[in-house]
Parts: C-alpha cells; sequence; structure tokens
C-alpha cells in the first residue's frame, strides 16, 4: 500500500496554539479597553482645546467677537447657544456680542456634536460660554453670565491615578485671557474637582 502523507496540526499543537491565543486576549482586552477609554476622553478635551485655539485666532483677525457656547442643536442649520457642553457646542462671530446667534452676519465657523458616550463634564459654575473680544482676548463675564474656567473631564474611572502621576480624567483650563491648557497631572485635577465641588464621573 502506498503511504499518504497527511496534513494538519496535531492534538497537542491546537491545544497550545488556543493556550496562546487565551493568553494573549486576557492581556490585550483591558489593553485595549483602557486605550479605547483613554482615547475618547483625549478626543474630548482636543476638540475643546482646538475650538478655543480657533476662536481666539479668528477673533483677533477678523477683529469681531467670537463665542464658544453650548449648544442643543450644534449640528442644525439653525444652531444656537442653549443646552449643556455635552449635547454639542458651536464656534460663532457673535456680533452683537450678546451670546446668541441672531445677528445676520453671526456664522458658524465650527459645530461639534454630542460626546462620546461615557465621557462626563464636571464645569465650573455650570458656565455655557468663552467669549473672545476683537483683541483676542477674553471678554469675562459677558452681561452678568459667568465664562467657563475650568472643566474635569472623565468616565467611570473618575480620577484615578494611572503611571508617571498622571490622572485618567483631564483638566481644560480657559484664563482670563483666553488661553487654554490641558492638564493631566494627577493632583492638580483632583485639587481643581474639589474646587469645582462636581462629582466626577
Amino acid at each position: 500500500m502506498k503511504k499518504r502523507t497527511q496534513k494538519g496540526f496535531t492534538l497537542y499543537e491546537l491545544l497550545i496554539t488556543v493556550l496562546i491565543v487565551g493568553v494573549v486576549l486576557s492581556l490585550g482586552i483591558p489593553n485595549m479597553s483602557e486605550f479605547t477609554a483613554n482615547s475618547r476622553i483625549t478626543s474630548t478635551a482636543n476638540d475643546l482645546h482646538a475650538a478655543f485655539h480657533m476662536a481666539r485666532s479668528e477673533a483677533a483677525r477678523a477683529k469681531d467677537n467670537i463665542t464658544i457656547c453650548a449648544s442643543a442643536n450644534s449640528m442644525d442649520a439653525a444652531a444656537d447657544c442653549g443646552g449643556t457642553w455635552d449635547q454639542g457646542f458651536i464656534v460663532f462671530v457673535d456680533t452683537t456680542g450678546d451670546l446668541l446667534r441672531n445677528g445676520v452676519d453671526e456664522t458658524v465657523l465650527r459645530a461639534h456634536p454630542a460626546i462620546a458616550d461615557g465621557v462626563t463634564l464636571a464645569i465650573e459654575n455650570d458656565a455655557t460660554f468663552f467669549s473672545y473680544g476683537p483683541s483676542g482676548l477674553g471678554r469675562g463675564n459677558v452681561l452678568g453670565n459667568q465664562a467657563m474656567t475650568r472643566v474635569v473631564i472623565c468616565d467611570e474611572r473618575g480620577t484615578q491615578e494611572t503611571a508617571r502621576d498622571f490622572s485618567a480624567a483631564r483638566l481644560f483650563v480657559a484664563t482670563p485671557l483666553g488661553r487654554a491648557t490641558i492638564i493631566r497631572d494627577f493632583d492638580t485635577v483632583e485639587t481643581a474637582l474639589a474646587s469645582i465641588g462636581k462629582p466626577c464621573p
């Protein structure tokens, strides 16, 4: 009889392969979950930072008021201020300076949709806007409304400490002059959250 060569895995090879795949998945899935969570928070912080940077530059360039505000209908053609930051926000030319998009030339320059699921914002004084004047500097409080100054961005991990004294959360700071910064230092984030007096998440 002719000998036939059979190709395939032996039972031992198959068991070893399954074991290796199991070990890789057990190590990789938790890391992937943390990577995804970090990406959501980083994306939210960066979107806010980019909006402030653009608004400041545009105010100085156009010599006009530029306002960033929370918007419940940020992606609509008739988007206006109102709502909360987690619902979305807009950057628009605020010609009248009243924090309302009601002028003919008050164009929306940038619109952001609602933030990612699982991300929480702790906003100081529940502020819903920040406005730049024609000089490119912050206008401060407008018509009795308090401008945004600090926001802690976090998820279900809260502000837990990660490697290198970093916090899982992010602190977004807007100075009265309009300079925006993102901070990850654990102690700084913890202190800011305690000062804001809001839970996160």
